[in-house]
């Protein structure tokens, strides 16, 4: 089978694309390298197909999942079976200075993947979205059945994705998962960028001396997610039984053996909505007093106004990700922070 990555470049991408890798699957990587890096991918150029390209191309995207390329050992097309779609512009600010081209990649982009895997006859597809579809609730843990709040054009991308890939189960039958990522940090994510997640921004500052800028009072939380996690929490998306299996074995057992129609897909959705988070929070003034630890330097922080965009509090309910994916241990996240620094100073 051929696992098809888009935003295979980026770091959690080039994560997933290890991994697999790892397990001995084949794998294709759609990138078009606007956020992703060359360097992400430069251990794995021999293993894998690379199609730089982008998403807001649906050529591109049925040429990456035709399986006209990839040939088994007997020279037989092998076709697609897993789309894992982590692709995006992932910025909440990048997003409020430029929602049109974020929603062009976000949300027209998926809606592109959902199209190319529907016509290329994809077993699943699993799509990165993220947890600011839930916005500022004031209710934690945020849970999947939670109304979404989006507060920035990047989270409306997102929850668009989610709704598309409901739309596409429930019309044509096409296997979606849907992942709400909470803050991925981990090995590979560029602290360089203008838009660069909070944690390697600070890494970067602390080690170099530097004051990391905290936009509001710190106190604000967020529930750090190891990228094993994601990674893991992926990997298990391609094989949880979704509602439409599930009605199937159940006919089966009770000796029915008509194939699932079209109708009985649309009322059984095979679809499934999950947070990936390790279930903790910690405040911005935490992260920044345990990177210092870690690193062995105090540099104390300066703030500045809150962003457009941010919410206060974020925490995942991790029941279905527990239940369903089957992931009961995940990483925690001051394990995956040392592991990340300790890392990139042995390298260094």
């Amino acid at each position: 089978m051929i696992y098809v990555v888009t935003g295979g470049a980026g770091f959690i991408g080039s994560s997933i694309v290890e991994e697999l890798l790892k397990r001995g699957e084949t794998v294709r990587v759609v990138d078009n390298f606007s956020t992703g890096r060359r360097e992400n991918l430069a251990p794995f150029l021999k293993d894998i197909e690379l199609i730089e390209g982008d998403i807001r191309s649906l050529e591109v995207l049925r040429s990456a999942m035709s399986g006209s390329s990839f040939r088994s050992s007997s020279t037989s097309t092998l076709t697609s079976t897993y789309v894992l779609h982590q692709a995006a512009l992932p910025s909440v600010p990048r997003s409020v200075q430029d929602p049109v081209t974020t929603h062009e990649v976000g949300a027209t982009g998926t809606l592109n993947v959902l199209i190319a895997a529907r016509d290329c006859g994809v077993k699943r597809v699993v799509y990165a979205s993220s947890s600011s579809v839930y916005g500022d609730s004031v209710e934690l843990p945020k849970h999947e059945g939670m109304m979404p709040n989006p507060l920035s054009p990047y989270a409306v991308s997102k929850l668009a994705g989610e709704h598309y890939c409901r739309v596409f189960s429930r019309l044509y039958g096409l296997e979606t998962v849907a992942l709400r990522y909470f803050n991925v940090f981990g090995p590979r994510q560029n602290p360089n960028s203008q838009y660069a997640a909070v944690i390697p921004k600070f890494i970067a500052a602390v080690r170099e001396g530097r004051k990391p800028v905290v936009y509001g009072d710190g106190e604000q939380s967020r529930d750090f997610t190891p990228v094993a996690n994601v990674v893991a929490a992926n990997l298990a998306a391609c094989e949880v039984p979704l509602a439409a299996q599930v009605k199937a074995k159940a006919e089966a057992k009770a000796g029915e053996e008509t194939p699932l129609s079209i109708s009985t897909l649309a009322s059984t959705s095979p679809f499934l909505l999950c947070n990936v988070a390790v279930g903790e929070r910690y405040s911005l003034n935490f992260l920044v007093s345990e990177i210092c630890r870690i690193v062995g330097r105090k540099v104390e922080p300066v703030y500045d106004k809150p962003r457009p965009g941010d919410v206060k509090h974020s925490l995942a309910s991790v029941d279905v990700l527990r239940d369903r994916l089957g992931l009961a241990s995940p990483q925690p996240f001051q394990d995956g922070l040392e592991h990340l620094i300790r890392g990139t100073r042995a390298k260094d």
